[in-house]
Order: C-alpha cells, then sequence, then structure tokens
C-alpha cells in the first residue's frame, strides 16, 4: 500500500534532528554561552551516532546485507556514503559557527588564545601549568615504519607531531600524543588583563610547550595537528552458557573498547606526508573511513566550557519548584491515598521522588521496594536511598538493565554494590531490555496490603531530571499500583503472565493496543464523526506504525504529532500525509516526555509512555504506557500539547524536504517550555504573602507555620510601609468577609475614635488604611485567595 519512497531513512532523520542542535548553536538570538553548550551537544550526539548507528551501516556493507530493512530504499553502501556526505556539510557548519562564536566572544573581551597568541607572562604562566598538571599526563609514542601501529582510544583526541630540523629538512620523525582531557580539564583560563578575560584549549597548551616534551631529540621544529577515531560500540555478547550475564557484559565492554574504527577525523592542514601514514598504518586510507575537519575535535568538551560570562551570556535560571500538594513535613502516602500527583520535570523539584523513596525506606508499614533502573547519576541519591529501606529491613527488588547503552559499566557497578546490600537484583530479563521507568512500594494496612506506584517516561537520575523534560505519575489508584505489582511479579519469575487491563506493556499488547485506538479514529471518521489524536515522543520510525497513521490520515482523522527525534514520515503531501501536522521542539531542555491522545469521540484517551514508537521499543523491550485517569492531569497534560503546538520560537516544521524551518506563524512570541513553566508554576508555586507585625506574637506564628510548610513567603510590613485603600479591599474581598471583620475593636484607639459609629464598607477601608495599626494580623495571602492566619491553621483554608 505504501512504498519506500513513502517514508524518509532513519540514518538520514537522525541527522536532521542533529542538525537542528546545530540550528541553536547558529541561531544569535541564544546566549552566546548556550550556543557554545550546543555545539558540544551536537558533537557528542554525533559521536555516539557513528559508533552505534553507523557502525551497524558498517557492518551491513561489510556483509553485503540489510539486516534491518532500511526505509527511503537505500543500499547499505550508498546509506553510508549519504551520511558523510550529509556530515562532511555538517562539519563545515561547525567551523563557520566556531568563526561566528569566537568573533562574537572578542567583542565581549573574552580571547580564545592560541600557542602563538601569548605575551610573556602569559607564557610563563603556561608552561608552569603544563609542568604542574599536564606533563605528568603525556607519554609520546614515537612512530616507525617497521613497528606495529599503536592502538588509538576510541573517542580520545590525539596530537600527530611532525618533528624536523631546520638546518636538515629531510631529517623527520613522528609522534602521538593523546590529549589527558579526562584528567586534565580541556580548558585553562588564564589571568585577567583588566576588563579582558582569556581561555587556552589543552591541546594549544600543548602545542606550545612541545620543546619540553621532546628535549631528547636534536629537532627544532614541531607540526601538530589533532585527529580523533570512533570505533565500533556494538557489544558481541558471548554464548558461552558457563558464563553469568554479568561476566558476558564485563567481557564484552572490553571488547568494545578495542572495537573496529568506522570513522577517522582530522585536522584537514595536516601534512600530507603524516596523514597518509597514519591512514596506511590504521588501514584507513580511503575517503569513506575519514573525513577532514578542523582544527579541535572532541567538540562535546564545550558543554564544559568555562563558566566566564555575564549573565545575558546564559538562559535565565528557571529554577524547579515544589508541587502544591507535596509541601514539607507532608508524607507523600498519605497524600496519593487521595489522589493521584503528577509531577514535571525539570519544572518541578525531582527531590519530591526522592522524598517518596525516603519516606518508603522509614516508613514501618512499608514491606517491599522495586525499582527499573536503566540509567541513574554518577553518585546516585536514588540508589542511596534504596541501600537505606534495606539497612532499614525492607525487601527491596532492583531490576538494573545491564545493557543500558553506555551506561553497562555503571550498572554493572551498582549491581554488585546492592547484591552486596542485600536487595534482589534482577538483571534484565533475557532476550529484551527493561527501558520502563516503574516504582512499586507494598505497604501493610486495615489488615492487608495496598500497592502504591510511580510511572514515569524519563530515567531515575537527578542528573538528567534537571534537563530532560520528564513527566511521572504518582498512584494508589489500584487500577494502577496493583498492575504496577503484576509487572514486578513479571521480572521476578518470566515464567507468569498477567492480564493487563489498564497497563499497556510492551512487547505484550502496546502494539495491538495502539494500533486498536487509532482503528477507532478510522472508524470515527468513516463515520463522518470527529476523529483525531494527538501523538508526542521522541521518535517514530515503526513501518507498522507508520503505515497505520497514512491509514489514518487517508481516512481523514486530523493528525498532529510532535516528534523530537528522528520521524520517518512524509507529511504535508498531496495524497499523503495530508491530515497530518508534523512539528519538532529543540530547545534549552530535552523533549523526552511520550504523551498519546485520542479523541474517541469525546470520550477521550490518554497515555504517558516509556517507549517511543520503534521497532526496538514496541518488539525487544519492555515498556509500560499507563492510562491518565485524573481530570486535573489530563488538562496538565492536554496543556502541555496545546502550548507546544503554539511554539513560533523553537519548534520546527517536519516536512519530506528535511529543511527543518522554523514554524513562524502567529505575531505574538510563544516558547512551549518557558510558556508551559509558567503555566506550571502559576498552579503549583505558592507563594504567600503575609501582612506581618514583627512585635506581634500571633503574626510571628503565622510566618512561622508558612515557613515549616516551606512555602515561599513575601513579608509585607504593613506597620511601617503603609497599605493602599486600593489593595487593602482587594485582599479582603479575597476573604469572603466584612471589612468590619478585619478591625481590632481592643484598641485603644477605636475605642476612643470609632466605637459605636456607623461606618460602610469603604469608610472603614480609608480608616484601616491611615491606621494600619487597627487591621488584625496576619493576613495571608495566596493568588486569590486570603484568610486572617489567627489561628496559623486557617492558612490551610487557602492552599
Amino acid at each position: 500500500m505504501f512504498s519506500g519512497q513513502d517514508f524518509i531513512n532513519r540514518e538520514i532523520s537522525w541527522l536532521s534532528f542533529n542538525e537542528r542542535v546545530l540550528q541553536e548553536a547558529e541561531d544569535i538570538n541564544t546566549p552566546l554561552f548556550e550556543r557554545i553548550r550546543f555545539i558540544g551537544i551536537f558533537s557528542n550526539n554525533l559521536d555516539e551516532f557513528f559508533r552505534v548507528r553507523v557502525a551497524t551501516v558498517r557492518r551491513m556493507v561489510d556483509l553485503g546485507k540489510d539486516k534491518e530493512n532500511l526505509l527511503g530504499n537505500y543500499a547499505p553502501k550508498e546509506l553510508f556514503e549519504k551520511i558523510l556526505e550529509i556530515v562532511n556539510v555538517h562539519q563545515e557548519k561547525v567551523q563557520s559557527i566556531f568563526s561566528d562564536i569566537f568573533k562574537e566572544l572578542k567583542e565581549n573581551n573574552i580571547f580564545i588564545l592560541k600557542e602563538t597568541d601569548l605575551n610573556h607572562q602569559q607564557g610563563v604562566f603556561v608552561k608552569k601549568y603544563f609542568y604542574n598538571k599536564v606533563l605528568p599526563n603525556l607519554v609520546p609514542i614515537m612512530l616507525h615504519k617497521k613497528t606495529k601501529f599503536p592502538y588509538l582510544r576510541d573517542r580520545s583526541v590525539y596530537l600527530a607531531v611532525k618533528l624536523s630540523k631546520k638546518s636538515e629538512p629531510e631529517k623527520i620523525a613522528y609522534s602521538l600524543i593523546r590529549i589527558p582531557s579526562k584528567s586534565v580539564h580541556r580548558f585553562l583560563v588564564l589571568p585577567k588583563t583588566g576588563k579582558e578575560k582569556y581561555v587556552m584549549i589543552l591541546d594549544d597548551v600543548i602545542r606550545y610547550c612541545l620543546n619540553d616534551l621532546f628535549f631528547y631529540f636534536d629537532y627544532d621544529t614541531y607540526e601538530a595537528h589533532t585527529l580523533k577515531v570512533t570505533r565500533d560500540a556494538e557489544l558481541d555478547i558471548d554464548d558461552d552458557i558457563s558464563k553469568s550475564f554479568m561476566e558476558k557484559m564485563s567481557s564484552s565492554l572490553k571488547k568494545r573498547k578495542i572495537g573496529k574504527p568506522v570513522y577517522l577525523i582530522y585536522d584537514r592542514e595536516m601534512p600530507e606526508d603524516i596523514k597518509g601514514f597514519i591512514l596506511k598504518k590504521m588501514r584507513l586510507d580511503t575517503e569513506k573511513n575519514n573525513v577532514p575537519g578542523g582544527r579541535y575535535h572532541n567538540n562535546r568538551d564545550f558543554m564544559d566550557f568555562p563558566k566566564i560570562g555575564k549573565k545575558k551570556h546564559y538562559y535565565p535560571k528557571l529554577p524547579p519548584f515544589r508541587h502544591k500538594d507535596l509541601y514539607q513535613h507532608k508524607s507523600i502516602l498519605n497524600v496519593l491515598r487521595r489522589k493521584d500527583v503528577m509531577l514535571h520535570f525539570p519544572y518541578q523539584t525531582f527531590n519530591h521522588f526522592l522524598d517518596l523513596l525516603r519516606e518508603a525506606a522509614i516508613d514501618p508499614q512499608v514491606k517491599e521496594i522495586g525499582i527499573t533502573i536503566y540509567r541513574v547519576a554518577f553518585s546516585s541519591k536514588v540508589v542511596n536511598a534504596l541501600l537505606n529501606a534495606i539497612r532499614n529491613g525492607k525487601a527491596v527488588t532492583v531490576v538494573i538493565e545491564l545493557q543500558a547503552r553506555f551506561d553497562e559499566e555503571a550498572n554493572i557497578y551498582w549491581s554488585n554494590k546492592l547484591q552486596e546490600e542485600g536487595a534482589t537484583v534482577i538483571n534484565g530479563v533475557p532476550g529484551m531490555k527493561v527501558h520502563s521507568k516503574l516504582t512499586w512500594i507494598k505497604r501493610k494496612e486495615n489488615g492487608g496490603f495496598r500497592n502504591y506506584a510511580y510511572i514515569g517516561t524519563g530515567n531515575f537520575h537527578e542528573g538528567t531530571a534537571g534537563v530532560y523534560a520528564d513527566d511521572g505519575l504518582m498512584t494508589s489508584d489500584p487500577r494502577i499500583a496493583d498492575e504496577v505489582e503484576n509487572v514486578f511479579g513479571f521480572f521476578k519469575h518470566n515464567y507468569r503472565h498477567f492480564d493487563y487491563k489498564h497497563l499497556v506493556v510492551s512487547p505484550f499488547i502496546m502494539r495491538d493496543t495502539f494500533t486498536k485506538n487509532i482503528d477507532r479514529e478510522i472508524e470515527l471518521a468513516k463515520m463522518g464523526k470527529k476523529a483525531c489524536m494527538t501523538l508526542k515522543m521522541n521518535s517514530l520510525i515503526d513501518p507498522k506504525m507508520m503505515r497505520k497513521i497514512y491509514e489514518a490520515d487517508e481516512a481523514g482523522v486530523k493528525i498532529t504529532l510532535i516528534i523530537r527525534g528522528i520521524f520517518g514520515m512524509k507529511v504535508g503531501q498531496k495524497n499523503l500525509g495530508e491530515n497530518i501536522t508534523a512539528i519538532s521542539i529543540v530547545d534549552k531542555y530535552l523533549e523526552h516526555s511520550r504523551i498519546f491522545l485520542f479523541g474517541n469521540d469525546g470520550d477521550e484517551k490518554m497515555y504517558i509512555s516509556s517507549a517511543d514508537w520503534m521497532p526496538r521499543n514496541l518488539n525487544r523491550r519492555i515498556e509500560i504506557a499507563c492510562p491518565i485517569y485524573d481530570p486535573e492531569i489530563r488538562a496538565e497534560l492536554k496543556k502541555m500539547l496545546t502550548i507546544q503546538l503554539k511554539d513560533n520560537t523553537k519548534a520546527r516544521i517536519l516536512d519530506p524536504e528535511l529543511k527543518n524551518r522554523y514554524n513562524i506563524g502567529d505575531e505574538n512570541k510563544y516558547r512551549a517550555q518557558e510558556d508551559y513553566y509558567n503555566f506550571i508554576k502559576n498552579k503549583h508555586h505558592i507563594i504567600m504573602e503575609i501582612y506581618h507585625n514583627p512585635r506581634c506574637s500571633k503574626s510571628r506564628a503565622g510566618l512561622q507555620y508558612i515557613e515549616e510548610k516551606g512555602y515561599d513567603v513575601e513579608i509585607r510590613k504593613y506597620l511601617t510601609d503603609g497599605i493602599s485603600k486600593e489593595k487593602l479591599k482587594e485582599i479582603i474581598a479575597k476573604t469572603g468577609k466584612k471589612t468590619f471583620d478585619f478591625v481590632r475593636t481592643q484598641e485603644a484607639d477605636y475605642k476612643a475614635n470609632f466605637r459605636g459609629k456607623d461606618f460602610s464598607d469603604d469608610e472603614w477601608i480609608t480608616i484601616l488604611s491611615e491606621n494600619p495599626k487597627l487591621l488584625q494580623r496576619p493576613i495571608v495571602v495566596n493568588g486569590d485567595k486570603a484568610v486572617l492566619a489567627n489561628p496559623p491553621e486557617n492558612i490551610e483554608q487557602i492552599i
């Protein structure tokens, strides 16, 4: 029904996504130091792409087979060549962007110095730094025609040095120096001169000091150019049945480090003789294996560029805030017994999840805790909470995925650590990856047990929770929480299968469930009824699901897609994708949540999920999609989708030509991430105002109550600063009480001048404004509500 021409190849689409990242670095409206950071993100993305995806394509080229049924009518060799062609264009653009950034840095009195730019004092500083910090990490490797070429580490940058002598130009030698950017920071900040700031890249520090490194030899001329090799990161797992899976993974990780070279990038200014020598020795002497680049490689290090800019050079900070129902000294489990809670990261604090684990760890009625781990932070507070739960006598089950790409070694470490403490550690499910984001808490209540659960779209990682836009549902709804318990039952005993009525579990029922939802919209469209769906995810490349979406498009279903990364469909064409709108948002945070909304003839169905629509997620991974039943939470998520679809600042239109045009429409400016932050903040971030008299014990008690609850508070000292008639009238209106209720009738001033007299509300407003001593205290305001906080517990009425 649909041919390969109707789809976009996965790798080509991914490169288009990474170009959107590069657009952020190119955009002059992006703050200067954020542009530098986006160069680093672009480079890091590209490294992983070559280690995994390009390595896979290379394997296909070598085998002469297309094991993945590549979309877009590419043969493996054609695809490999197309990838390199696009990457070369991107690398040229990177150099151009760098040139613009360096120029703008100069305009801001920030200078990137090369080894030839140093004055005497700077040279002395650099030499001293080199001797104390850099030199102990350097061991040059001398290259010879007859000796074996040294192993070059994956993703490490090397200086290829040509040594010669002016008096004897034919006398030359070659050497390699690995730049030690793991043990020495890639950037050196030099002493300021007035308002001018200076930064030097480690590569150039070494270039400046080459004579200190090669003084053993009789050379006086040095030329140093960078190169970097990227190796195949695919894990070949041993099938020896006598080894444990962890032993196989450990062995495979060692083999990865010496994987086959996939890609070599080198400084295009490198002399032909040393370049030819190295490429021949590495057997990469064909253009398809090597790409000319700029002076510096491993631009991912620019993600950690020194923070020496001004405030204007960075994004304004959007500090995370608390959920309105989860204030300090409040039991989260108690809240969940009454209602569901949805957390939106990074807008709300990840501490809420840590608080949930901590409470479960110390609650004597909690008997068991289960969690799935895919990626966690280096010094993980999540794992620390689990360890403390074990020490408190809880049964802890941790499903930790050893095949989480590039986190395998860390996960092996945590597996061992947790097992040593007494956790039940399950290293995945044979033949599948566990990618779901689940936490399960089993608590003894009312003579039985009650389940609590967290189902999320992102990892339990306090680091990425600050930069990834994800959502997580906390619930004790037995429809959800009891089925989460069943999922952990499956993890413990893979032979046990459950009939899930609410959770959508991959690979068992997810594909069928979403296909049925789409079929329902097709049925409605054919009946002439309103039919629509909005799908938000990271990647949409599964052939069957894309064909089903095309089928819905043909039936007249209105389809809205928000796809951050890989997107394999050609939309908006005549007779193909006419009813489909597709955008991608790339901004300060990484869009990572998956939300699926189906119209269902007015009875909407909504899910959050850990899964994209890719073959691996639907066929080979344990993933969870969770229905959203709570009306308030559904409204919050629908608002997110609405806000994202209005974005005309960072949204790009996904079209068949991969032009990455910005979604410019409405004359008003909309920026989804900032707009949603403000929406959620207005709803959840409680900032109390207290009209306060510091000398009054009742007023002090009210302020203490607010502070102990953990709310932000703005103190209004109305006795010294005064209070206007307009403001006072507004505040009293928010309480719903009469003005006279706020008059301190025990005050001597009242008894002497006002008792027994008949005044209107407006007249009392004037009297209180002119005589603030007569105003009852403290009055506490929260948005459109206010209350006399005497006693302090009255504040609960306005939360």
